[in-house]
């Protein structure tokens, strides 16, 4: 008897992903029950600005993300071998931390060029967050990385 209980109960689980649940069956008193819980529910995206009323900056200002980039930046063989230079564009999103994230290269130039600007944008310090009626916002930015070989 016991084994046909079985059997029944188990076409009766449902296989939804959505929902953990846990299944306990009593073979002796012939119940089953069911415990569900529910999942959280996703949080919001951060609203993602193009600008902002004080947009996020390079910790020091402009002399300082010079600085960082005379430092880092290490010009790949294959572009000096080609004679490649130019500008790579890179977007990148500033969270109200100040932290950089889903770094891409929208215009780029090869021979490692886009790999190398790629690598610097996701090395560098935390930025000053974007401010919008004075609290700290997510912003959308693209920066231009120059790249010249020097003879």
């Amino acid at each position: 008897m016991r084994i046909h209980l079985l059997l029944l109960l188990l076409p009766a689980l449902p296989l939804r992903p959505a929902r953990a649940q846990v299944h306990t069956a009593s073979l002796a008193e012939n119940t089953v029950s069911t415990t569900a819980s529910t999942p959280q529910a996703p949080a919001s995206p951060p609203v993602l600005y193009h600008t902002a009323d004080e947009m996020p900056a390079f910790p020091g200002g402009s002399e300082a993300f010079q600085k960082f980039l005379r430092k880092e930046l290490k010009y790949p063989d294959e572009a000096l071998r080609k004679g490649v230079s130019g500008r790579v564009f890179v977007r990148f999103v500033i969270t109200d931390e100040g932290r950089i994230r889903d770094a891409e290269v929208v215009k780029g130039l090869g021979s490692g060029l886009d790999e190398e600007a790629l690598r610097l944008v996701r090395i560098m310090p935390w930025w000053t967050p974007g401010r919008v009626n004075g609290q700290p916002v997510w912003v959308s930015y693209t920066l231009p990385i120059i790249f010249r070989a020097l003879e």
